[in-house]
């Protein structure tokens, strides 16, 4: 973020002294109009995305899962609309792949359960099988195994419609909503977003609910050994030790014992459950603000006897409206809202290259995001921490079950960079903000996103877990910005306990070629861009040889074109960190690190802002198709499409502070 106020531990030449690297004076100056022409259209272009209300908020594109199994509720709840239906099906048709088949993510291979959900969705809204859209994806579907080869919740999908078998899906009974919160295995060690969809899954696991469609839509074909001669079965390569083992034997047990005739906890159970649900929903009809659990709830409670014209079944439905985004012959859904994170980020971006935070835009964001602060509600992080008072920002419009860590360090991030320390509002907001952040440290001084202590590792080995991470563990992103706020606000390691805690966790997390590990972000980039700016505020030494280990693996993989990129493979692959083609957001990332650790003179950062300005567009954005933000790693990755705008813009803001000092934006009105 901004350093302009940070003393570096060796200070370099004043500005008036700068030339370019093995340049003239004269082509310095060139550099500098660019580099102002560049920063003056990006930020004309983001001001102009600011909604009237003063909020930012951009599509979060995903996988066409998302668009399939909002065909598939619709048709399940009774509420399918042929228009929009045929909407959808252009949409996830535009997106198959030349082989077939669908992706996770941009670039990436077909998936097989992406594109059995997409196959069965297009089906069912009467696409012929024959069209080639179809024909293909049936090849592609069947070279993988079929619908057996597919993961848990996919064929739970299926068994919702008849298309799988109810016995090939897992057993989980819903009497566990009757265990006390400090047993050993209960909801609440689940991450809240696996929480939600656990629940109601929970719930239609255990009614066995099978909604029927027309004869036409079955997709019979799709089994290569047919529908009889198939073995309905689930999940992962048993291992004959340990917590798979473990897990596979209860399942097996608790499959016996579901044949008992009489269950007399079970009503009780799905009781609990549902009012559990109903609790948890949020204003603007949403579960936790994202699709999963929204869609298994409503159809969890569907299944649970409640009709159509129930308070929280209609709120859910029209709920969605709040998630679409609709042109004049395509309709889509996105995964989940960024609205918070967006203005946050947007008005870093902003305050970087110069707007002043007198500026109209940059007031009203500030007057949202403080209108968006949780200070009234406890949600489930205070089941570990009961005495702590709320006061943190969720990612959405509306989430104050789940509050995050980094959207709440990043929005006090903004605010402190607003002079909060002259308004009453501001300062109670910081007070409460903070408070909550200490609260929400990990005992291994790391902090999560949602919750605190989520890190037992058995979890993961349940059968059904194999849609994403289940769990919510500390992470260095997080931590970072965590540690950057608590800098700006003059917290130091060697005065303050959880700063220092927070520190040794960073320290202990560096990866041995020097880099660490991003979470939310594509991967060892974004990981190093939360990183290096927490040290800087936190006034370490950048000249300590674990920084400049960070430092020489930022160089060492920047790409020809003076960009960096990394693809998502190296979540799974650590020979691909850092590797991939260059990306704006991924580049400003790098900036930001390098900047941080007081490289912003050298040549690597000069390279990556040429980079920046020569692929910018005459709008003032950039190109960006391919997916830099994380879901769960590997398994849903996500474009954010505002993170093409203000990442770079907030490289090149950082970048001209440091060599040219604080410029102010002028846009006419100011």
């Amino acid at each position: 973020m901004d350093t302009s106020n940070v003393s570096a531990p060796a200070r370099l030449a004043p500005v008036t002294q700068l030339r370019a690297p093995g340049g003239s004076s004269a082509e310095d100056s060139i550099f500098s109009a660019r580099l102002d022409a560049s920063i003056h259209h990006s930020t004309q272009n983001l001001l102009g995305l600011q909604y009237h209300k003063g909020y930012w908020w951009g599509e979060l594109e995903s996988n066409c899962a998302i668009q399939a199994e909002y065909l598939l509720l619709t048709h399940f709840m009774g509420v399918s609309d042929s228009a929009r239906w045929r909407k959808i099906v252009t949409y996830i048709k535009r997106r198959q792949l030349p082989n077939g088949g669908w992706p996770i993510w941009y670039g990436g291979p077909s998936d097989v359960s992406i594109s059995v959900e997409s196959y069965f969705a297009m089906k069912l809204a009467g696409l012929d099988p024959n069209e080639p859209a179809m024909t293909k994806a049936r090849q592609f579907i069947l070279s993988k195994g079929g619908v057996p080869k597919t993961r848990i919740f996919t064929k739970m999908w299926l068994a919702l419609f008849g298309q799988w078998e109810w016995s090939g899906t897992p057993v989980l009974p819903a009497e566990i909503m009757l265990l006390p919160k400090n047993s050993p295995f209960n909801i609440y060690e689940f991450a809240s977003w696996a929480r939600g969809t656990i629940v109601a899954c929970m719930a239609l696991l255990n009614v066995k609910p099978i909604c029927k469609v027309p004869d036409s839509a079955k997709i019979d074909e799709l089994y290569p050994l047919g529908r009889e001669k198939t073995k309905y079965t689930f999940g992962r390569n048993d291992s004959p030790t340990g917590w798979s083992a473990f897990f596979s034997a209860a399942d097996r047990a608790l499959r016996v014992w579901e044949m008992a005739p009489v269950k007399p906890l079970r009503k009780k159970a799905l009781e609990k459950a549902a009012a559990w649900i109903m609790e948890r929903q949020e204003a603007d009809g949403s579960w936790g603000g994202i699709q999963p659990p929204s869609v298994y709830s409503l159809m969890a409670l569907k299944s649970l006897g409640y009709s159509n014209d129930h308070p929280a079944i209609k709120k859910g439905l029209a709920g969605f409206e709040s998630f679409a985004r609709e042109t004049d012959d395509t309709f889509w859904t996105d995964a989940c809202v960024s609205p918070i994170w967006d203005t946050c980020l947007a008005m870093l971006a902003l305050q970087d290259s110069g707007v002043p935070a007198t500026h109209p835009s940059l007031v009203r964001a500030t007057e949202w995001l403080l209108d968006e602060q949780v200070l009234h509600r406890k949600g489930d992080w205070a089941v570990k921490r009961p005495k702590l008072e709320p006061g943190g920002w969720a990612f959405e419009f509306e989430n104050d079950v789940y509050p995050d860590v980094d959207d709440t360090a990043a929005v006090m991030i903004a605010l402190q960079k607003m002079g909060w320390d002259d308004n009453p509002r501001m300062q109670l907001a910081m007070e409460r903000g903070l408070k909550w952040l200490f609260g929400m440290q990990s005992k291994n001084g790391g902090w999560a996103s949602f919750d605190v202590d989520n890190t037992k590792g058995f979890v993961r080995e349940i059968p059904f877990c194999d849609f994403g991470e289940v769990l919510d563990p500390p992470t260095e992103d997080v931590t970072g910005h965590v540690l950057e706020i608590l800098g700006r606000l003059g917290y130091r390691a060697r005065t303050d306990k959880a700063t220092r805690r927070g520190l040794d966790y960073i320290k202990t997390t560096q990866k041995e070629d020097g880099s660490w590990w991003g979470r939310w972000g594509v991967n060892y980039v974004y990981g190093l861009a939360a990183v290096l700016p927490a040290l800087k505020w936190l006034d370490e030494d950048m000249r300590q040889p674990y920084i400049r280990k960070a430092v020489d693996w930022l160089e060492s993989h920047q790409n020809p074109d003076g960009g960096w990129g990394e693809d998502i493979e190296s979540y799974a692959n650590p020979a691909m960190a850092g590797r991939g083609p260059s990306t704006p957001s991924q580049t400003g990332w790098a900036l930001i690190a390098l900047i941080a650790a007081s490289e912003a003179r050298g040549a690597a950062a000069r390279r990556g802002v040429e980079y920046l300005v020569k692929t910018q567009l005459p709008t003032g954005s950039w190109d960006e198709p391919w997916f830099t933000g994380t879901g769960f790693p590997s398994a849903f990755m996500i474009n954010y499409h505002l993170y093409r705008d203000y990442w770079p813009l907030m490289a090149l803001g950082q970048y001209r502070q440091e060599l040219y000092g604080p410029k102010e934006y002028h846009d006419g009105r100011h």
